[in-house]
């Protein structure tokens, strides 16, 4: 087997002490720009504004270098920060962090081997007729290869970066102390459980045996519900698999976006099996594969079946919080305020001093999320205007009222995976009613 990978990459940094030198060199790197660009306006008669300084296109170059060899840490955090009431995040650092997926580096060759070495034997090989030594996909905490095994079986194995289960906490820490130094976030926002979520979080997705078992749990609810001619899903292959490699069947497929080149009745019966899909996950089976990323779709035009990918991020939901989603999209469909009010408080949403002005602007921010459902018959998700106006509520809540609670976690999540459904229907131009896909879980106000 021959490598095409480019093997002139130095080793991701694998140890905890190597990774926390890391950030020391980025904090001092930064520290040392900022001095220098500072004293050049100070000479120059200008005020140096420190957060301009900090974001600078070099101290941007560095953040970007060195974040993506954290991957996991990194990524998770901004996405708990996004997630939250508003972008906590200055514009430029919140897309600095949404593309490190996209610009982490890839093993080098020669610690690829090493790591299949390690958990395969020396003779790992002789289990293959074929390995790809380049990558097909990239995650924050693993890569993904593609092989053929002895039987003849076309597998997609994902395998973790060396030392990235053992530095989560120390990872996630050390980057909220660079957060909290550098003022990137508002003095008042209480970062503690953001940050332990996002542990607890990544050592889920390090855990590639608990993503073994929710995918098969995931399958094994789609096959129940009859839903085989909707949606894929991979199989794991055990003998190859353990708790930092997983190997599964490979599945073919186009990336979904691809379906706004396709008929308006596709993309609409795509983006309905979609939704349909993440009412089943929250109300059925408590089960939700929060992740809403595109790559973790796959459409497959021959069948018009969407596979189904990446099951590190599958929480079990509490059922109290389930309901209260029951209960507050049914309030919303009635136009009663009081229900929706007795969910929201019921999930979590609102601590012990808030204003009645922040609460009356939560109120507002879930009738914008919930238009879809209220909806009569389709909502063309291509000609509204609904995610720019939630974002700016959210940010106006934020920034304006200061209203910074994080509700928990389930819900952070939720809100997550809807809006990310939300945006994957505008940019396929999708029609959906999502009335009549949450009807049978609605409940009845009489």
């Amino acid at each position: 087997m021959k490598s095409i990978m480019n093997n002139n990459q130095a080793n991701l940094p694998s140890h905890r002490l190597s990774r926390l030198a890391r950030l020391g060199k980025l904090a001092s790197g930064v520290a040392g720009s900022m001095l220098y660009q500072g004293s050049k306006q100070w000479l120059k008669g200008e005020t140096p504004n420190k957060q301009d300084l900090l974001l600078s296109p070099q101290n941007l170059q560095r953040f970007s270098q060195e974040l993506a060899k954290l991957r996991g840490a990194a990524m998770k955090v901004g996405q708990l920060l996004s997630m939250d009431a508003g972008d906590l995040l200055p514009p430029e650092l919140a897309s600095l962090l949404a593309n490190l997926r996209n610009q982490a580096p890839s093993m080098p060759l020669s610690q690829l081997q090493k790591q299949l070495a390690q958990h395969w034997g020396q003779n790992w090989s002789e289990q293959f007729t074929q390995f790809s030594f380049y990558p097909i996909a990239a995650a924050s905490i693993g890569q993904v290869h593609r092989a053929r095994n002895l039987e003849g079986y076309e597998l997609a194995i994902k395998i973790q970066y060396p030392g990235v289960a053992q530095s989560i906490s120390s990872d996630v820490d050390n980057l909220a102390t660079l957060l909290s130094w550098s003022r990137l976030i508002p003095a008042d926002v209480d970062l503690k459980p953001i940050i332990e979520e996002a542990k607890q979080q990544l050592l889920l997705e390090a855990d590639y045996q608990h993503e073994a078992q929710a995918m098969a749990k995931i399958a094994n609810n789609i096959t129940q519900r009859g839903l085989e001619e909707k949606f894929a899903v991979p199989t794991c292959q055990p003998q190859h698999s353990n708790a930092q490699i997983l190997a599964m069947s490979f599945m073919a497929g186009e990336p979904i976006e691809q379906l706004k080149h396709k008929p308006q009745a596709e993309r609409d019966r795509a983006m309905s099996h979609l939704f349909e899909l993440l009412f089943l996950e929250l109300f059925d089976w408590q089960l939700v594969q929060t992740d809403p990323n595109f790559a973790n779709f796959l459409y497959q035009p021959d069948t018009q079946r969407i596979g189904l990918l990446d099951f590190g991020a599958t929480r079990k939901y509490n059922p109290a919080i389930a309901q209260g989603y029951r209960q507050l999209i049914s309030g919303a469909l009635e136009q009663n305020l009081g229900v929706m009010e007795q969910a929201a408080e019921q999930i979590g949403f609102f601590q012990k001093n808030i204003l009645p002005e922040q609460k009356a602007s939560v109120m507002q921010l879930f009738h914008q999320a919930c238009e879809p459902l209220c909806q009569t018959g389709t909502f063309d998700f291509a000609n509204s205007d609904l995610i720019a106006r939630i974002k700016q509520k959210g940010m106006a809540l934020s920034f304006e009222q200061n209203y910074w609670h994080s509700p928990p976690a389930d819900a952070l999540f939720f809100h997550r995976k809807l809006g990310g459904l939300y945006l994957l229907a505008a940019q396929l131009g999708a029609r959906v009613n999502l009335q009549s896909l949450f009807e049978p879980y609605r409940i009845s106000m009489v």
